[in-house]
């Protein structure tokens, strides 16, 4: 009776393996692509790519990083400024949505909160 032949393979040109983490995660992403692939849940807007959706993880960011901008009080570049605002300061002291640019020198900005008085909407 003939044994069937092994072949011999280099270790290094198999994939290395996974950790029980990593492997547990991708069983997860295969699972809810397929679910979300046949309708079956409420969880399309995972794999959705639509542009005309808002950018949450963008918005996030922006968030977190203003609020380290109020904590620290780092000077800015006006191009830093203008992301964090969502628009380009125009002039010495700029508000927009409840936080005040205010030039220190020329492409050197201070963020900070809004004064509460000087507020558009006032009750």
């Amino acid at each position: 009776m003939a044994t069937p032949e092994v072949k011999q393979t280099d270790s290094s040109t198999l994939p290395p393996e996974l950790k029980a983490e990593q492997a547990l995660g991708l069983v997860g992403i295969g699972l809810m692509q397929k679910i979300t692939s046949e309708g079956k849940s409420g969880l399309n807007w995972l794999f959705e790519e639509n542009e005309e959706k808002a950018d949450l993880v963008s918005l996030r960011n922006r968030l977190e990083l203003t609020s380290l901008a109020l904590e620290t009080g780092a000077p800015l570049t006006t191009a830093e400024v203008t992301q964090l605002l969502g628009a380009r300061p125009i002039s010495q002291k700029t508000e927009r949505g409840g936080l005040v640019a205010r030039r220190i020198s020329r492409n050197v900005w201070k963020l900070s909160k809004a004064e509460k008085d000087s507020s558009y909407w006032r009750n």
